[in-house]
């Protein structure tokens, strides 16, 4: 299998937006996200990548196919989401580059394409002179009755790439999951390393 990944920034971010969008649509209906979205909502969400002059997105490529994406944006560009959870950490928030999400077709894991998102992100952060990475994960209950019985968190391959929850650094945020009928507010960790 050939995919190539790519960081995008400027006119070419833009363009692939949509398809992010689409993207994170129906990779986040799966465990743990449950995320019953829509493209308006999405295209309002990814706005904040079009108005950071940091921002990126790396794609993962099928040919001229958009398979996988991820995010990344100076965290002081979702301060009004990310900084009370932050406060009292010591840590400032123009330190931080926000990798956001990492979304993938299944058909299409288990090929190194999660090390390339976060080698893509860690590399323009980087470049545009972050110390720290950042990104957060929900948490769900073990006992979750969604929960594949098959399922196995991503925190080994987190720790391998140097990231550890910061203590106490909890996000919320509501959106509908697939079997509910409203929205219901989400416990978001943080995972943080030095660059």
């Amino acid at each position: 299998m050939s995919i190539q990944v790519e960081a995008m920034t400027g006119a070419a971010l833009e363009a692939a937006l949509d398809d992010v969008a689409r993207l994170r649509i129906k990779v986040f209906r799966a465990w743990p996200y449950l995320y019953d979205g829509d493209l308006a909502y999405e295209r309002e969400y990814l706005q904040s990548y079009r108005d950071s002059t940091r921002a990126v997105v790396v794609g993962a490529f099928d040919g001229e196919t958009l398979v996988g994406a991820s995010t990344g944006a100076p965290l002081n560009d979702h301060a009004d989401d990310f900084a009370a959870a932050f406060e009292g950490k010591g840590i400032e928030l123009n330190d931080v580059f926000y990798c956001a999400e990492s979304v993938l077709l299944p058909e299409y894991r288990g090929h190194g394409v999660g090390h390339g998102f976060f080698d893509a992100r860690e590399a323009h952060a980087r470049k545009h002179g972050f110390r720290k990475t950042a990104f957060c994960g929900v948490q769900r209950p073990t006992d979750h009755p969604m929960r594949p019985a098959d399922y196995a968190p991503l925190d080994p391959f987190w720790r391998k790439r140097g990231y550890a929850p910061l203590e106490g650094a909890v996000a919320h945020f509501s959106w509908k999951d697939v079997d509910q009928t409203e929205e219901t507010k989400k416990p978001l960790q943080f995972w943080i390393r030095d660059l």
